[in-house]
């Protein structure tokens, strides 16, 4: 099982989904029913992975649970079935087995119409997060990235609100633009790979590339960064390309929502670690200004700009979906700053943010769609006094707002202060700039808080509200378990942060990658339109201190290798 432990995680959902198409869509029990069972055994069959990683979480090779090889998918173009997991995957991957099973069960009720296609989508859309965290192979990266994008686009657009066109329209064409620019960078990648690796293989091994990448000349590299960046920037969201989330988050169902900022969100922060920094440390660590500040200047800015905006204007909404909506703009500045200080601690920390994010935001999501159910209203205006009839509901919100402002021994007080002493640590007055988010998320929760559970109830429509059921209470169960885990003994999850994040900061620190990573490439035929290189020509090899190289004389041009873009990157 352990060989292919990663393979059945994925293929669980999907399974599930393909049993769904057999089953009557009048029966609509026994739909909701496979489809909990599925998704609960696909959390249970990745709690084996938990102790069989952490056996391993000092072992020096950075993936582990290897899978497959590189080029052994489609090798006419060099793309593989190749999947691993380090620590940063790893927690990621459990996050999401475990929203993926709470955000099922919490669609029992909530969904009425065409309830087999919808968890037959949910359950594909769990399929293809998994895999994006799971893949290390560019090519099955980038269809898994892809092939999530769809039953997104659908959750909202069938079953969201009034608005949910609109609010599916533009959740789509945000992420295929940042989609089609990440995808131009890929294929860059690609065929600079080929041009300076000895072999000339066409490959899109994700270590392999890891070798290559950080050899692009500069004036490529500042290009291929944005490319990405844009891509990664959108799913985040970063500031100011954040305008799709408050819609899609608005409209689309609780579960949905719960998903959406549980786990989508991750994928991009999950790319600036995985990819950005790894591929591109030149571009991080140069000198070089646009308006005198130089690129990683402008991402701190833009991560304490979307920390200080995100928590503002959650102030001053009146939707309770749409203040929590723009509460993860605030909270997810926090994950980039902690990614681009650019130190382990900053790294470490905004790594556990994420997964903090996932389990507290995930629950204000839960919380504001189990009062929607009951009165379909998410206005603050018309709540009041709830806790006198929903003592239960009442307790769970205040532990779990609790837990999204940072209040020590909860888990977001662990994420937030590692990612401001790494912040301060590379610069005071980032940390002192983004401060006044922590006191601004205080300030929009406990106010939310005052105004929708305290007082008497004035509004008769709330008078009978009745408290949680036994499976609402079970959805929360594994959320508020997990906030204190991590708010009282986190040492566990920096231990497995330990290795992943002290290997790309010395990769930022030396210009490139340090040690050699556990893959195997296999040569690829090398199409007749790329002319074999010949013995005497030797292969370029990257410098750890990136000395430049004296310079060759010029090769006399040739016809066939005119339209390769990246020829004179080698």
């Amino acid at each position: 099982m352990q060989s292919h432990i990663l393979s059945i995680i994925l293929f669980t959902p999907l399974v599930g989904a393909f049993v769904l198409l057999f089953v009557p869509k009048e029966n609509k029990d026994a739909i909701r029913w496979i489809a909990n069972i599925f998704a609960l055994a696909g959390f249970l069959i990745s709690l084996p992975l938990v102790p069989m990683f952490w056996a391993q979480r000092f072992d020096p090779q950075p993936f582990k649970f290897l899978e497959g090889t590189a080029n052994n998918w489609i090798p006419s173009i060099g793309a593989g079935y190749n999947l691993g997991i380090d620590g940063i995957s790893f927690l990621l991957i459990m996050l999401t087995t475990l929203l993926g099973w709470v955000s099922i069960l919490s669609s029992w009720t909530a969904i009425e119409t065409r309830v087999k296609e919808y968890y037959v989508w949910f359950l594909v859309l769990q399929t293809g997060m998994l895999g994006v965290f799971m893949a290390l192979d560019f090519f099955l990266f980038f269809v898994f990235w892809e092939a999530m994008l769809v039953p997104m686009y659908l959750l909202i657009g069938i079953w969201g609100g009034p608005r949910k066109l609109y609010a599916a329209i533009k959740f789509f064409l945000y992420t295929l633009l940042g989609s089609v620019l990440m995808l131009l960078g890929i294929l860059f990648l690609y065929f600079h790979h080929h041009n300076v690796s000895p072999d000339h293989v066409y490959t899109f091994s994700i270590p392999a590339l890891y070798q290559t990448a950080p050899q692009i000349p500069f004036h490529y590299a500042i290009w291929l960064f944005l490319a990405f960046f844009i891509g990664f920037a959108i799913k985040v969201p970063m500031f100011p390309f954040h305008t799709w989330l408050p819609d899609a988050h608005v409209e689309a169902p609780t579960a949905g929502s719960v998903i959406l900022a549980g786990v989508l969100l991750k994928m991009g922060t999950y790319g600036f670690v995985r990819f950005s920094l790894p591929f591109f440390p030149q571009v991080l660590t140069s000198s070089q200004t646009l308006w005198g500040v130089n690129t990683r200047g402008w991402m701190i800015g833009l991560s304490i700009v979307a920390i200080i905006y995100g928590a503002l204007v959650s102030l001053m909404q009146k939707d309770m979906k749409k203040l929590v909506a723009y509460s993860s703009v605030s909270h997810l500045g926090f994950c980039t700053l902690g990614i681009f200080a650019l130190n382990q601690t900053g790294l470490s920390g905004s790594v556990l943010q994420q997964i903090n994010h996932g389990i507290s935001t995930g629950a204000l999501f839960l919380i504001v769609g189990i009062l929607y159910e009951r009165r379909h209203t998410r206005e603050i205006a018309e709540y009041g006094g709830i806790s006198n009839v929903m003592p239960v509901y009442a307790t769970i919100t205040m532990i779990m707002f609790l837990s999204s402002m940072g209040l020590p021994l909860l888990n977001g007080f662990v994420g937030e202060f590692t990612i401001l002493q790494g912040a301060f640590t590379a610069n005071w007055k980032w940390a002192a700039w983004a401060a006044p988010g922590v006191i601004l998320a205080a300030a929009y929760l406990l106010w939310l808080y005052q105004r929708v559970f305290f007082g008497t109830v004035t509004n008769e429509k709330n008078a009978k509200l009745h408290d949680l059921t036994p499976r609402e209470i079970l959805t929360f169960a594994p959320l508020i378990i997990c906030a204190f885990w991590i708010g009282l003994y986190p040492k566990p999850f920096f231990q497995i942060l330990e290795g992943p994040t002290k290997q790309i900061v010395q990769t930022i620190e030396n210009g490139g990658p340090t040690a050699p990573v556990n893959a195997q490439v296999t040569p690829v035929m090398v199409p007749a339109s790329v002319p074999a290189p010949e013995k005497s020509e030797p292969s370029p090899k990257a410098s750890p201190k990136r000395t430049p190289a004296k310079p060759a004389p010029k090769p006399v041009p040739d016809k066939t290798t005119a339209a390769d873009p990246t020829q004179g990157s080698n």
